[in-house]
């Protein structure tokens, strides 16, 4: 009989012992998923941040590039002006020729500034289009890590049911022991 209690003792201590070891080592996975989805949240919050200063940042050069294509509209309208001005000035005397070379000065500064004006809002163009491709790729980015953030979350759920399972299989294992001994 003392025999049979030993090693039902034996039995006991070793579940024990594996009991103890399953739970230290569910316990590890669970810091260790733990401390990847910190980091995975912490990366997210990094990536939202940068979203937010691209779309700041596209929102001002599109402001700017609306300023500029206004101007251009307005620097049109003046050299339509002087077209008009530079084509009733040529049947004019001397002086009006004067004023005639003073309109074309002004005539081809204007065209100086609407091309510069135009290589400006191309240039905008160009920035607005990477700007909208950064912003696209973070958005992307932004997914992918709250994809993983809620893979993680599912993995600690698993990890807690099965450590909750593991406790009660103990539980009963600990009480069916008890119960033989007596």
């Amino acid at each position: 009989m003392k025999k049979v209690l030993l090693e039902m003792e034996d039995q006991k201590n070793s579940y024990e012992q594996k009991a103890k070891e399953s739970l230290q080592k569910v316990l590890e996975e669970k810091m260790n998923a733990e401390q990847q989805l910190q980091s995975t949240q912490r990366s997210l919050a990094l990536a939202e941040q940068k979203c937010e200063e691209w779309r700041s940042q596209y929102e001002a050069l599109k402001e700017d590039w609306r300023t500029l294509g206004t101007q251009h509209r307005e620097l049109e309208s003046q050299l339509h002006v002087l077209q008009s001005k530079l084509q009733g000035a040529d049947s004019r005397d001397l002086q009006m020729n004067q004023a005639l070379r003073f309109l074309e000065n002004e005539h081809q500064e204007l065209q100086a500034k609407i091309e510069c004006l135009q290589g400006d809002r191309d240039l905008c163009s160009l920035d607005t289009q990477d700007l909208q491709d950064q912003l696209k790729r973070s958005e992307a980015e932004k997914l992918t890590l709250v994809t993983r953030v809620q893979q993680l979350q599912g993995l600690l759920q698993n990890q807690s049911l099965q450590l909750q399972e593991q406790e009660k299989l103990l539980t009963k294992k600990g009480q069916q022991i008890y119960y033989h001994k007596f």
